[in-house]
């Protein structure tokens, strides 16, 4: 009797690392197949006629929107990964939306709003050494800190 208690005490420990890597590995086949379709898609247009064209476009748009259910599951399971303390802005701060091409001051993307983990997070990899993953309020943004410009923009990303 002890044996089958210590079984399913560890069966329901390990069945959510399970389901973790299952839905990271859906996520990731997921940005394969978005690359693979724009592969095909750049093929059909240089060797294919408009038919071919059309279909690898509405296979590339399938692929995407699998890939962003993926990311919206995977978020869903690892909700406390995405709930972060209060964002507390430098002097003066007051939250503006923010689109790419916006600048902006240096006190903003200071070190101490980085965001170095952000395979974390699941963010794409900035260019070495010029632009850094920046949290702003509830948003990430992806900032060239030569310029102070906005890259990228992530509305809404932490809870």
């Amino acid at each position: 009797m002890r044996k089958i208690i210590l079984a399913a005490v560890a069966a329901a420990t390990l069945a959510p690392t399970i389901a973790t890597a299952q839905s990271y590995g859906e996520a990731r086949r997921s940005q394969r197949e978005v690359l693979e379709s724009r592969r095909d898609l750049n093929d059909a247009r240089r060797y294919g006629d408009r038919r071919d064209v059309r279909e690898a476009r509405q296979e590339l748009r399938e692929d995407r929107r699998e890939a962003r259910e993926d990311w919206r599951d995977y978020r869903r399971t690892h909700g406390d990964i995405y709930r972060r303390p209060a964002y507390v802005g430098p002097r003066g701060y007051r939250y503006r939306p923010v689109t790419v091409g916006y600048r902006f001051a240096p006190n903003y993307y200071g070190r101490q709003y980085w965001i170095n983990d952000y395979q974390t997070y699941r963010l794409s990899r900035p260019a070495y050494g010029y632009q850094r993953w920046v949290r702003y309020g509830r948003d990430v943004v992806l900032v060239d800190t030569r310029s102070g410009r906005v890259v990228q923009v992530n509305n809404g990303f932490f809870y």
